[in-house]
């Protein structure tokens, strides 16, 4: 029960990293580069998918198998495909409803997030960071 409760925590910590990265390129994309808010969060999505990927491997999973890191990267991305799809879902009803969220999109960003995250640890302790 102890490692399990040390996987939650380190997956919430992770969780936050990917955040803070998902929230950072959605805010480039939407107020510097121009994109739609809608579209920029794909692209930052997947940005936070990959630094989430890594971090968990080295520091949340450390006794998973580390052979094939792509075939790895890719199974967590299908594994979590629909917490991504639950997360994207609340960010976007959340910014077709309108204010505050499309002035504030982290709102948005952090509501999605919550809603995904409890599937995603799920699938990724139990079909992506197998024990070795």
């Amino acid at each position: 029960m102890a490692a399990l409760g040390r996987q939650i925590i380190w997956f919430g910590l992770v969780g936050v990293i990917g955040f803070m990265v998902d929230a950072a390129v959605l805010y480039v994309l939407v107020f510097n580069v121009g994109t739609g808010h809608l579209v920029s969060r794909l692209p930052s999505f997947l940005a936070a998918a990959t630094v989430t990927w890594a971090l968990n491997r080295r520091f949340t999973f450390a006794a998973a198998d580390r052979r094939a890191p792509v075939r790895q990267w890719l199974r967590f991305l299908a594994a979590n495909a629909l917490g991504a799809l639950v997360n994207y879902a609340t960010f976007a009803a959340l910014i077709v409803k309108g204010e505050p969220f499309l002035t504030q999109p982290v709102l948005a960003v952090a509501a999605g997030s919550v809603a995904g995250m409890v599937f995603n640890f799920t699938t990724s302790r139990w079909l992506v960071f197998r024990p070795r």
